[in-house]
């Protein structure tokens, strides 16, 4: 039996440079006891792939406060599978209007938490949720 922490990278894609949310939340994740990977701010999906490849991570989140979590989302999903990590569970937070919380998970996102969402709901979830390598 594999003991090792959830590892999660927590990245902002795109030009949202809103990223408040996203370090408490990774803060949060860290004190559920996963171990956090942090992308900072401005990072392409080809970069944010590379990453969780080279980290071997077993969650992707994105925090995207910008209205693009659609399309990023997509062009993400694209990528994954084309880097063979397709199957890596995919959580989305921000600005996210419930009206699209089902387009987010239609595309293979796991879990969706809109700003306001507590954090022992996230922690939780991604705890009972992912998958350990």
């Amino acid at each position: 039996m594999n003991t090792r922490p959830i590892k999660i990278l927590v990245a902002k894609p795109g030009l949202d440079g809103h990223d408040r949310g996203a370090k408490v939340v990774a803060h949060a994740l860290k004190e559920a006891g996963m171990e956090v990977i942090y992308t900072g701010l401005h990072k392409t999906v080809d970069q944010i792939i590379r990453i969780a490849v080279q980290e071997d991570v077993d969650v992707i989140g994105l925090s995207i406060m910008s209205g693009a979590h659609i399309p990023i989302t997509e062009r993400l999903m694209k990528k994954a599978k084309e880097a063979g990590i397709g199957d890596k569970m995919v959580v989305v937070g921000g600005v996210i209007p419930n009206r699209d919380i089902l387009k987010l998970k239609e595309l293979g996102v796991t879990g969706v938490f809109p700003g306001g969402t507590p954090f022992s709901e996230i922690t939780g979830f991604i705890t009972e949720t992912a998958t350990k390598s």
